[in-house]
């Protein structure tokens, strides 16, 4: 299921305890010199500067493809939660209660001796039902009940807001149907993509293997699956691309959309996904025409193993440890990771994943504390006061879109810690067995999407659950979310001083306010709405001011011949500069951004820069870096420090930053956005 969350500004779901105790937090040092490079100038490489012992002293576990900050803080919050799944696991629930949904779905995906004595048992109906297959009609059909099932075939199809109507709720289809995370790995031929393509054939193989196919045929049937998946690979839009929501804002009757599906009937077929509608929203036409020919120049019989390697792909990390490790062995491939993660924490991450308000409700029970949203309003408010003026100071842009902007930024939602009202799970039985759990959990989750027609849109929903540390934008609804796992070190801590949390969370929040006014953002009125509110000179300057931005990390160098992509980083690239700018002002309001004390050594100034680059600190293996670089966003951690500060003359004067250092950028190249 896609959602349009423009600011996801971590890419993966950590978990996080909000409080430490004060004695904890008292002889804690938020900004520890320990952790620095002396031997680099922070007017070189002041993420090396600020991280490069710490890099030293952290090499990367077995586990991981990388090893951060957050991974630091997401050990001691996985634990936390494990704590509160092993305790509703351990005791008689009641039928029915989230403790019991919670504890019981750990518990079947813990239950390793029942999983192995399973085998691949819990496939069979899927498999059978595959088997049955004789006509198109079957096909259609099957593809249906797959993504009423949360596997997917084929395209992203979800229930969301119309972008340019974002009072109505509408059937949306996305370009999908892909193994691999991108077309580019069908295609390309260097030495990294050929590593990763021929892992994944391999991969394919052996889970045909798996399920009693013989080896040649399962050899024969991996080359049918690649070139399906290829031929939608040549089909789909790139990421630069996917970027556009004009480009990507196609607006379909039902008759068009049926003269767009020749081959299916339209009504049936939204009918059968439980999505009946006037119109319909689909992103790439000319990827959906495709898929119309390929329902009748491709043999249903590969139609039917393209259908089982979707089954297949998406179970495997929920069936015996044969399937468990076939997956694995792929994505070492993809990630470079040299072993498993404890499967407590890979079961952890699954009930989170689908059941994550439940076990939200008893996380923020025990972990979320009432001062900690107190301060986050305030930080807000700080934050937006600010943006607001450096809007109307704006030497750029004109007054009547300046008044636009304002009410925008006026009309903010602001969601803190966790949802005002929990999402009702009491018709979603968990069981026994693992597998069944997920899929019961995702045809919950299906039927909760597709109730949203007709209905009015529900403002109060949250798309992360509270223990994620992370935090979003979401132009639809005009709002910055902030769930209670990211209020906490190195982010956020009530004991530390403005500079610490201004350079930490101070900067996210501005971050997430600035998706609202980025090159996607921007595009999207008070209401939410996909509109263009903008005049047509104040439309051009902008591009040209963001135009700088892409430069400039279009130059960023990151391994061999590889390059931050500069026009797929530009949102993500305009936040953290906007964000950074923005909560560098508000720390100047306050009283230690005034004065000229130092703690440990260091001015306030420098301690905001400093707490700015503690957080993207992190080692990261070549295989996941080269592979962020083709999906993710995010510039890599280096780049997000060092890209943004390279434009502020605040913190060249902080560090003495001077012509002839590596991070100065003459005034006429530096990039001047909010």
């Amino acid at each position: 299921m896609k959602f349009k969350l423009l600011a996801l500004i971590i890419m993966c779901n950590c978990f996080s305890q909000i409080q430490f105790s004060l004695a904890q937090n008292a002889s804690k040092k938020f900004i520890d010199a320990a952790n620095f490079d002396m031997t680099s100038r922070p007017g070189d490489n002041f993420y090396k500067y600020a991280n490069g012992n710490w890099q030293k002293n952290n090499p990367i576990p077995a586990t991981e493809s990388r090893w951060g900050s957050f991974n630091e803080l997401q050990e001691f919050n996985l634990d936390a939660c494990k704590k509160l799944l092993e305790s509703a696991a351990s005791k008689h629930q009641k039928k029915g209660s989230f403790l019991q949904k919670i504890g019981d779905f750990y518990k079947s995906g813990m239950d390793t001796i029942a999983i192995e004595k399973a085998g691949m048992t819990p496939l069979l109906p899927f498999l059978e039902r595959i088997n049955k297959i004789k006509t198109k009609e079957d096909i259609i059909n099957e593809i249906a009940e797959q993504h009423k099932e949360g596997i997917g075939p084929l395209f992203s199809f979800y229930v969301y807001q119309d972008d340019k109507n974002s009072a109505s709720v509408v059937p949306q289809f996305q370009q999908g149907g892909l193994g691999m995370p991108d077309k580019d790995y069908y295609t390309k031929s260097d030495e990294r993509t050929l590593k990763i393509r021929n892992a994944y054939k391999d991969y394919i193989t052996k889970m045909f293997e798996l399920i009693g196919t013989s080896p040649s045929d399962a050899a024969q049937i991996q080359g049918r699956i690649f070139e399906f998946e290829k031929s939608l690979a040549s089909k789909s839009s790139s990421r630069v691309e996917l970027r556009d929501p004009v480009k990507n804002y196609n607006k379909l009757e039902i008759p068009k959309f049926q003269s767009l599906l020749t081959n299916i009937n339209a009504n049936d077929f939204l009918t059968k996904l439980g999505a009946s509608y006037h119109y319909v929203l689909v992103g790439q036409p000319a990827f959906f025409e495709a898929i119309n020919t390929k329902l009748v120049d491709t043999p249903v019989e590969d139609w039917k193993i393209y259908l089982k390697w979707n089954v297949l792909r998406k179970a495997s990390g929920y069936l015996s440890d044969d399937f468990v490790k076939t997956q694995f062995n792929y994505s070492k491939a993809l990630s470079g990771q040299k072993e498993q993660k404890e499967r407590w924490k890979r079961v952890l991450g699954v009930v989170d994943d689908n059941i994550g308000e439940l076990l939200g409700q008893e996380y923020v029970k025990q972990h979320f504390k009432p001062e900690a949203k107190k301060r986050m309003l305030e930080l807000v408010d700080n934050l937006a006061r600010v943006f607001e003026k450096r809007i109307k100071g704006l030497d750029w842009m004109s007054e009547s879109t300046k008044k636009k902007a304002e009410l925008k930024l006026h009309a903010f939602m602001r969601k803190i810690g966790y949802p005002d009202k929990w999402r009702d799970y009491s018709k979603l039985h968990i069981g026994k067995v693992y597998w069944e759990n997920v899929v019961a959990a995702n045809k919950f989750s299906y039927q909760y999407m597709v109730k949203k027609l007709n209905r009015p849109v529900d403002r109060t929903e949250w798309l992360m659950s509270p223990p994620t540390v992370n935090a979003y934008y979401n132009p639809s609804l005009n709002e910055i979310v902030f769930p209670a796992g990211i209020l906490q070190f190195p982010f956020f801590d009530n004991a530390a001083d403005d500079a610490f949390n201004y350079g930490g969370i101070g900067a996210v929040i501005g971050h997430e306010m600035t998706h609202g006014f980025d090159d996607q953002g921007r595009q999207y009125d008070a209401q939410g709405n996909l509109s263009d509110w903008w005049t047509e000179e104040d439309a051009a300057k902008f591009k040209a001011k963001t135009d700088v931005v892409v430069q400039q990390f279009n130059q960023y160098k990151v391994l061999d011949s590889l390059h931050v992509n500069g026009e797929l980083t530009l949102g993500e690239n305009i936040a953290d500069l906007g964000g950074l700018s923005i909560a560098y002002e508000a720390f100047k309001n306050t009283p230690q951004g005034k004065s000229e004390e130092k703690i440990d050594g260091f001015t306030g100034d420098q301690r905001f820069f400093l707490a700015w680059a503690q957080v993207w600190r992190q080692n990261i293996r070549d295989e996941e870096l080269a592979n962020r670089i083709v999906v993710d966003p995010h510039s890599p951690g280096e780049f997000r420090t060092n890209g943004p500060l390279s434009n502020m003359p605040e913190f060249y004067k902080a560090f003495n930053v001077r012509s002839g250092y590596r991070l100065w950028r003459p005034d006429n190249e530096r990039a001047k956005v909010w």
